[in-house]
């Protein structure tokens, strides 16, 4: 089965990481890999959510956790039987389908039990003499396993306990040793012995066995039906009829009515803890409505995930969609500072120091002798002037103008009316349904030896509305910091057209002395000419936290 793969970028997805999710998916299928799909980590910001709208691309699969599930490594279509089940049967299931325990489902498909293929035989081939003669059976599974025909008495499901006794004697000493037993508990086999056979229908025992196909006299059939004895015939010899006659009993005598059941939707690690920590062979899977869903073991663990992922925008899986270090990692496509975690075998990893992922993803269209469609081209254009701020952050490069200058020529776009547009349509305050989703919409978490802070940031055109909220964001802040057990929470305002950034904090008091920027007030810092939270805000952190250790 061919994995699926997901592009995906940070848990706050921003244009840039959605734009170049969408772009680069849609590349990877221009060359064939039709399992490829853009998706996103957490909610889009107001801006990215204008502009897929007005492009009319539609908003990529969310996917919030990828925590391998047990639906993962689970087979669908479980080979099951009934409590009814004769033990011929399930030995047969046992063997075609080469398994090793076999759940029990009653009539709603609830799970009712299991039956292993070790405990089977190991309480089969370890009973007694005096148990090996007893059979607990019904006259429908009799004629079922020993593929026999009804000569007397009715088809009936109720299942009854017998004695078992082979009729190889005359017919004196068959009497003399079925004596002493309940007549109607006796399961009697014999072959061609009529002094058997009458024996048998006139002791009226439970039921005859003719072996080897033979069938009563007209007279001794009569007799049987008139005594109530059910009479058999089947095509096999004495020794195969008394072996198929133990295997007819149901599996009710066999089932291990506890057992350990799991959801689909549960982790992966929970059966994990399950199958190596509870001393039983197998766990049975159900699915919402409690059905059986499948069958899990030991080797199901070693299954592979049907799915992997493609980073972009971000290489640290503190930043990744959660369970990522579960997930086999195929690619990362970023232009931040390396953070990743190690991989297991060599993969594709672009880290190239640009403003934008989509410069990246462009750069590999153009590479390629690709030309995006006009939709990709404005959604690739969107992210550069996103996250250089309409390339005039510090981070801006060469690169980045001149994939911007060939994007907007594709789709048909002046770049710097595009520019203001997206972000007169998704900047500021307002556009976020409160104060706490704006500052969460875009806030990475870093560490800086034993520090951990986080920086949010928001564009605005013009402080106004910032200064009017700046003690309400404050004391979100505050119980950011508490929650995340931050040193400092932070959070950029900057506004794109006078270039300046107003820095609000929390946290680390002692920083104002080493900020070397002016603060306005306490908890506030004025960086004119500050733009870049990657390339100017979280280095000049680092610098400070360094020499505060």
């Amino acid at each position: 089965m061919q994995k699926q793969i997901y592009v995906i970028g940070h848990r706050n997805p921003d244009t840039d990481s959605v734009a170049s999710a969408i772009a680069y998916a849609e590349f990877k299928r221009r060359f064939g890999f039709t399992n490829v799909t853009p998706a996103i980590a957490g909610t889009p910001n107001p801006q990215t959510r204008y502009i897929l709208d007005r492009l009319q691309i539609p908003v990529p699969i969310r996917l919030s956790d990828v925590h391998p599930k047990v639906r993962d490594v689970l087979n669908r279509q479980p080979v099951t039987a009934s409590p009814h089940t004769s033990l011929k049967s399930a030995l047969e299931l046992f063997h075609q389908h080469a398994i090793r325990v076999l759940p029990i489902a009653d009539d709603a498909r609830l799970p009712v039990g299991i039956v292993s293929l070790l405990r089977l035989s190991e309480k089969y081939l370890g009973a007694s003499t005096q148990s090996r003669r007893e059979v607990e059976t019904s006259v429908t599974l009799l004629c079922d396993c020993l593929e026999a025909t009804l000569l007397a008495g009715d088809p009936d499901l109720t299942v009854a306990e017998y004695h078992l006794f082979i009729g190889a004697m005359t017919g004196a000493s068959f009497a003399a040793r079925i004596s002493g037993y309940e007549r109607r508990r006796l399961l009697v086999i014999t072959g061609d012995r009529p002094s058997i056979q009458q024996e048998a229908i006139e002791s009226r025992v439970g039921v005859l066995i003719l072996t080897g196909g033979f069938v009563l006299s007209s007279e001794l059939l009569a007799r049987a039906r008139q005594s109530g004895v059910t009479v058999l015939s089947t095509p096999h010899d004495t020794a195969t009829a008394a072996w198929l006659a133990r295997l007819s009993s149901p599996l009710t005598a066999f089932i291990e009515t506890r057992f350990e059941q799991i959801g689909v939707n549960e982790p992966l690690e929970h059966l994990r803890i399950k199958l190596l920590h509870a001393q039983e062979p197998a766990v049975i899977a159900i699915e919402e409505d409690g059905t059986i869903a499948g069958i899990a073991t030991k080797s199901s663990l070693l299954a592979p995930i049907p799915y992997a992922l493609i980073l972009v925008d971000h290489n640290e899986l503190g930043q990744a969609v959660y369970g990522a270090e579960s997930v086999e990692i195929l690619e990362v496509i970023d232009h931040h500072k390396l953070g990743n975690a190690p991989t297991s075998q060599p993969i594709t990893f672009m880290a190239v120091p640009v403003g934008s992922t989509c410069t990246i993803v462009a750069t590999l269209y153009r590479e390629r002798g690709i030309e995006p469609d006009e939709a990709i081209a404005s959604l690739l254009l969107a992210g550069i002037l996103s996250d250089t701020v309409i390339l005039k952050s510090p981070t801006t490069t060469t690169r980045d103008r001149e994939m911007a200058l060939w994007l907007a020529t594709v789709a048909g776009l002046d770049y710097l009316v595009f520019g203001r547009e997206i972000f007169s349509a998704g900047s500021g305050f307002s556009a976020y349904a409160n104060k706490a989703e704006a500052i969460h919409a875009d806030f990475k978490e870093f560490n800086a030896g034993e520090v951990r802070f986080g920086v949010g940031q928001v564009e605005v055109v013009g402080f106004a509305e910032f200064l009017e909220m700046k003690e309400e964001l404050r004391a979100i802040l505050l119980e950011i910091k508490e929650k995340d057990r931050l040193d400092l929470a932070g959070l950029m305002v900057t506004d794109i057209y006078s270039e300046t950034t107003l820095f609000l904090a929390v946290g680390k008091n002692e920083i104002a002395h080493l900020f070397g920027y002016p603060q306005l007030e306490p908890h506030l810092f004025e960086l004119k000419g500050v733009m870049s939270r990657k390339k100017q805000m979280i280095p000049h952190l680092l610098k400070i936290f360094g020499a505060l250790q």
